[in-house]
């Protein structure tokens, strides 16, 4: 019999993250791949008017029905931290609720902060880390509580692992590559004089304290800060589509110092959108938030792995010594703005065979189809 995975997702309350949602819709497509029954969980505030909970449903279940998963919707109804059933709810019509959830074999948690009477809903459960190195610190300083799970899994390479800056707070981390469906995302080819590009938010309210005592700014913009004037190093173009909202000083601050900016809301607001920009790009160019590289997490974003599945190379930031991650073939990472400038000029000389090799990554290490399967039989042991 195939096994029953919820997956608790989080994207009703913001449809416009298209890449948001592939974080959740990748996982959802390769356990449906590797045999399972999916359940999508979603989750709606109490005080949320019936209208609008209709209207935000209806919004997500026509998203998902464009991949196959619109009957697998779920709606719980929790109280304001979205963290405890609530009962009395009158519930969205159409809509099944919480007890079809517990009917499943297994919950992959990536909400985190579930309490106890929740997670006792369901026979198994698996915490899924997608912030390794910041959770770990979070519930090492008290931050954030996780309660027991039958099984702990981190896309963090390093996280609980000899050596590791990481606090692995006594748990026993397992380490999951983040999966892609390589039959949602095919290769696709793009004109050779589309930009490396990426997206991202810009601004986030987000400190971290380092091993010094002193606090640091853990947002994307202060992982660009050093390679501001890339654009001047490299022939290749490079674009970043970007949430800015209405800072127009810092967008035509970068656009002068040569980069493209796009706003990420009108060009990847939906799925399909986000999917279509990638696969319209030469590759990625990405630095990566300041944490990764002071906690050294071996950590890969669910984004550039969209990018490597369809046949793009993807210029990231190094962010540690790894098992699976190359620094050069299809991925290739850098460290300094030299390098950076490098990886772009080595990536479009080469570009076919750097093309093939970022497939060929994604097939051997990210197929989200093997991901699932190994995930379900360890959480499921």
């Amino acid at each position: 019999m195939s096994p029953r995975v919820c997956i608790l997702a989080n994207t009703i309350s913001y449809p416009e993250g298209g890449g948001h949602a592939w974080a959740y819709l990748n996982w959802a497509l390769g356990l449906r791949d590797a045999g399972c029954q999916v359940l999508w969980l979603e989750s709606l505030k109490p005080e949320t008017p019936p209208g609008e909970a209709q209207a935000k449903a209806a919004a997500l279940r026509s998203r998902l029905t464009r991949y196959g998963l619109g009957d697998a919707l779920v709606l719980w109804v929790g109280d304001e931290s979205g963290e405890r059933a609530v009962e009395g709810y009158p519930g969205v019509e159409g809509f099944p609720g919480l007890e079809v959830a517990e009917s499943a074999d297994l919950l992959l948690n990536f909400r985190y902060a579930l309490d106890d009477s929740m997670l006792r809903r369901f026979r198994r459960t698996a915490l899924v880390d997608i912030d390794p190195g910041l959770l770990q610190v979070w519930l090492s300083r008290g931050e954030i509580r996780v309660r027991p799970h039958d099984r702990y899994f981190t896309i963090g390479e390093t996280v609980g692992q000899p050596g590791s800056l990481i606090p692995d707070v006594g748990l026993a981390w397992h380490h999951t590559p983040p999966p892609v469906s390589l039959g949602a995302w095919p290769v696709a080819d793009a004109p050779a004089e589309a930009a490396f590009t990426t997206v991202s938010h810009w601004y986030a309210q987000e400190w971290m304290m380092g091993t010094d005592g002193a606090w640091y700014s853990n947002d994307k913009r202060s992982g660009y800060l050093p390679f501001l004037d890339l654009p001047r190093l490299t022939k290749q173009p490079v674009e970043l589509a970007l949430c800015l909202g209405d800072i127009g000083l810092e967008r035509d601050e970068l656009r002068g110092r040569g980069w493209r900016i796009r706003d990420s809301v009108e060009v990847t607001s939906t799925p399909w959108d986000y999917q279509a920009y990638i696969q319209g790009s030469r590759g990625e160019f990405s630095c990566v938030k300041p944490s990764c590289v002071r906690l050294q997490n071996a950590w890969i974003s669910d984004r550039t792995i969209c990018y490597l599945a369809s046949g793009k190379p993807a210029i990231v930031q190094d962010t540690g010594p790894s098992r699976i991650l190359p620094d050069r073939g299809g991925l290739l990472r850098f460290r300094t703005p030299p390098e950076a400038a490098a990886c772009l000029e080595e990536a479009a000389t080469d570009y076919e065979r750097h093309s093939r090799a970022a497939r060929a990554l994604a097939e051997a290490v990210f197929d989200a189809r093997k991901v699932a399967t190994r995930l379900v039989e360890m959480a499921l042991d």
